[in-house]
């Protein structure tokens, strides 16, 4: 099988499962108990706080630890108390854009920025947005379809002085490129496990803890208050191990990932009518997301599955829609074009004859 989907998700490190094993079996102690087995526990989260910490250059006590990449990003966004007006991006993940129709209901008042072709948010175009009242904003650091870097430092200049909370979802940058949570300019940001070869069902949101943060569930004083309940201890040791050699490895992944993708878009630009989104601007090295004229995107990527060859055609949290992506339409792309896309995101673990392989079958699929 050939795995091309790695912003869906990253298969577990080999080394993150051996860190995780044994609070799966012999340290099985509740982190708040007092006990020895309790504060044995408790050590080993504060050490992965630190590991993930580091992976965003912050002090540990700015970590908080969550369910996932969605529960920080609603966290964020719901947990903020300034909201007459926020605004967002128009390419965000829903996990972004749905807190912020909850806010509709609530009554504040939210607006999507717009995107240029590239799906880049321009200052000027975030600038004609501000008004007196605006309070919050989010904006993602990497699109997790094209793969597009938002210039959030730039962004978050126009905010210092405004007293706006920014909060930027990170999950698909770290690990990937360097981010950097003090240099970002932001107040919040979102990051998850399992996009960093991790496990599944933890995340944390990083907190500049100067920015007002009301808990949205309740029940216990763990994670500062901000997140009650008893911790998913292993996922968090395996969390923190995941952000280790993310830090560790960085700069081998990015050359790596460059490669493949290099290799990948040049033996592909020769297929007629094939486009590639966003391919003039700063992207993260993994991801590549193609059009083509007259291709039902949903068809190829079965066929493409027939060969074992996995690829999607868009967010993984919203595959079951019928409805082109919403990051391409605001991306200005026809509704039949954009049905036609499909995302390979690329991992440490593949290589250049894989990609060789996908773009023969790729070829030989288009042919007939």
């Amino acid at each position: 099988m050939i795995y091309f989907d790695h912003n869906a998700t990253t298969p577990i490190d080999p080394l993150v499962v051996e860190a995780m094993m044994p609070f799966l079996t012999n340290f099985y102690g509740n982190p708040s108990s007092l006990h020895r087995h309790g504060r044995a526990v408790k050590t080993s989260i504060e050490q992965a706080r630190e590991q993930v910490a580091r992976l965003v250059n912050v002090p540990p006590e700015q970590v908080i630890f969550t369910s996932g990449g969605t529960e920080a990003n609603n966290l964020a966004i719901l947990g903020v108390a300034n909201h007459r007006h926020a605004l967002f991006g128009k390419t965000e993940h829903p996990s972004v854009a749905e807190p912020m129709a909850c806010l509709n209901a609530l009554g504040a008042k939210t607006e999507a920025i717009s995107v240029d072709k590239n799906g880049l948010i321009s200052a000027d175009c975030l600038n004609e947005k501000l008004t007196d009242d605006t309070g919050f904003i989010s904006i993602m650091y990497a699109n997790n379809e094209t793969g597009v870097i938002q210039d959030v430092p730039q962004l978050t200049e126009l905010t210092k002085t405004k007293g706006i909370t920014f909060h930027t979802d990170a999950v698909q940058a770290a690990g990937k490129m360097a981010v950097d949570f003090p240099s970002s300019g932001v107040n919040l940001m979102t990051l998850s496990a399992h996009k960093l070869y991790g496990p599944k069902g933890v995340g944390a949101l990083i907190h500049d803890n100067k920015t007002e943060l009301t808990p949205i569930i309740t029940g216990g004083g763990q994670e500062g208050r901000y997140r009650p309940g008893t911790e998913n201890v292993a996922a968090i040791i395996g969390f923190g191990k995941a952000a280790q050699l993310a830090v560790q490895q960085l700069e081998e992944r990015h050359q790596h990932l460059h490669t493949l993708r290099a290799a990948l878009e040049q033996g592909i630009q020769d297929i007629s009518g094939l486009s590639i989104a966003a391919q003039e601007v700063g992207r993260i090295p993994n991801t590549t997301q193609i059009l083509m004229d007259n291709i039902d995107g949903e068809m190829l990527l079965m066929q493409l599955d027939q060969k074992s060859i996995c690829v999607s055609s868009g967010s993984a949290c919203s595959s079951n829609s019928k409805e082109p992506s919403p990051v391409l339409a605001a991306m200005g792309y026809p509704r039949k074009l954009a049905l036609s896309a499909i995302r390979l995101s690329l991992g440490q673990q593949n290589t250049l004859g894989e990609v060789a392989e996908f773009i023969a079958v790729l070829k030989a699929i288009v042919s007939r």
